[in-house]
C-alpha cells in the first residue's frame, strides 16, 4: 500500500479510501465485514461514510467493523445533508451541526472523528457559522481535522480566509467529483487546493461503474446494477451516450493492454500529483478486490495524450454538461 500525508497535515494516509456508501443499503452486515477485513489486510487506513448514507445505518455497520482496531483507521465522515425533510435537520448551523456530530459519534461508536467533512456547498449558506462551529469541535476533541466535500473553488478559498480570520485549523482535504469523464475540478478546484495545501481524495474514480466497461451504449443496463435500478444520481451524472462511448473505446485499450478499465481509471486519477487518494465504494469484496492492482497500473504519456483527446482538461465528456445538483448561475441580465 502506498500512503501519502494529507494535504499540509502530518496525517498519512492510504492511497485507497474504503467508502461505505452502499454499506447497509446495498451491502450487508456480512459482505461489509469481509470488505473491511480485506482493506485492513492490504493497508487500507483511511475509511470514509457519511450521516446520510441510509440514514446512519453505514456510520452504524462502520463504528462496528472497525471497534476491534480503532486507531488502526483515519475515519471521515460527513454532514449537511438532510437527514429528515424538518428544518435544522440539515445544512450548517451551530445547533444542527453540534447535535449531529455527537449522533455520528454514537453511531460509530467512537470518541473522535478523524476527519468531518462539510458534504455539500450549499449557495448561500452563512460559511462564518459553519467553520466557528467546526473549531470549536476541534478544540473540543470531537473531531481531529476536517474537510470540504463537492465545493465550488472559489468557497474552498473563502473557508480559507475565514480559518486564517478566525483562527481555525484549516481543511486538510477536498472531496471533489473527479473522474476521466468529469474534468471539470481540474479548473478551479484541484488548483485552489495544491494553492491552499489541501489533500484531494476525488469520489468514483470509475464514475458510478460507467468506467468498467459494463454499459453499453444504446442497450438497456443489466438489472442489478446501479444504472439498472435507476439509480437518480447516476442518471443525473455520467449515464450519458457520450460517456457509455468514450467508455467502450478506453476499454478496448485496456483489453489490449490486459488490464481492467476499472483499474487503469482509478490509476489515472490517482497518477494526478494533486491527488492525495481515492475512494474506492465497493459493493461486494470482488469490487473491492478489483481496486488493489489498480495501484501497479502506470498511466504513459501517450495514454495521458489519449485520454486528453476523448475527454479535453477541464471539461466533461459531454459538451455543455452541467451536473443538476450544482448548477451554475452564469449571466445575470440587468432588468
Amino acid at each position: 500500500m502506498l500512503y501519502r500525508r494529507l494535504g499540509n497535515s502530518n496525517l498519512k494516509v492510504s492511497a485507497l479510501c474504503l467508502g461505505t456508501m452502499m454499506f447497509g443499503d446495498q451491502t450487508d452486515i456480512d459482505e461489509a465485514g469481509r470488505i473491511v477485513a480485506s482493506a485492513h489486510e492490504h493497508g487500507v487506513n483511511f475509511i470514509d461514510t457519511a450521516d446520510v448514507y441510509t440514514k446512519g445505518a453505514s456510520e452504524e455497520m462502520v463504528g462496528r467493523l472497525i471497534a476491534a482496531n480503532r486507531d488502526d483507521w483515519v475515519l471521515a465522515t460527513k454532514l449537511g445533508n438532510p437527514m429528515t425533510s424538518a428544518p435544522n435537520m440539515s445544512n450548517y448551523s451551530r445547533t444542527w451541526m453540534l447535535r449531529e456530530t455527537e449522533a455520528s459519534l454514537r453511531r460509530l461508536n467512537t470518541e473522535h472523528i478523524d476527519i468531518l467533512y462539510l458534504h455539500l456547498d450549499y449557495h448561500g449558506e452563512n460559511l462564518e457559522e459553519a467553520v466557528r462551529t467546526l473549531g470549536d469541535l476541534i478544540s473540543a476533541g470531537k473531531i481531529r481535522y476536517f474537510g470540504l466535500s463537492n465545493f465550488r473553488g472559489w468557497r474552498i478559498a473563502e473557508v480559507m480566509r475565514l480559518c486564517q480570520q478566525l483562527n481555525v485549523p484549516q481543511p486538510v482535504v477536498c472531496q471533489p467529483y473527479y473522474n476521466m469523464l468529469n474534468r471539470m475540478p481540474e479548473v478551479e478546484i484541484l488548483p485552489a487546493c495544491a494553492h491552499y495545501g489541501i489533500g484531494v481524495v476525488p469520489y468514483s474514480p470509475i464514475a458510478r461503474g460507467v468506467l468498467t466497461g459494463k454499459y453499453a451504449p444504446g442497450q438497456k443496463p443489466a438489472e442489478g446494477t446501479r444504472a439498472g435500478r435507476a439509480d437518480k444520481r447516476m442518471m443525473e451524472t455520467e449515464f450519458r451516450e457520450e460517456s457509455l462511448q468514450i467508455a467502450q473505446q478506453l476499454k478496448a485499450h485496456c483489453d489490449a493492454r490486459g488490464i481492467a478499465l476499472g483499474q487503469f481509471a482509478t490509476a489515472w486519477v490517482l497518477a494526478n500529483r494533486n491527488i492525495t487518494s481515492v475512494i474506492a465504494g465497493p459493493r461486494t469484496l470482488a469490487q473491492m478486490e478489483d481496486y488493489y492492482p489498480a495501484l501497479d497500473v502506470t498511466i504513459s504519456a501517450d495514454e495521458e495524450a489519449m485520454i486528453d483527446d476523448l475527454v479535453h482538461p477541464g471539461h466533461a465528456s459531454t459538451p455543455g454538461y452541467t451536473d443538476p445538483n450544482y448548477p451554475f448561475f452564469g449571466r445575470v441580465a440587468r432588468p
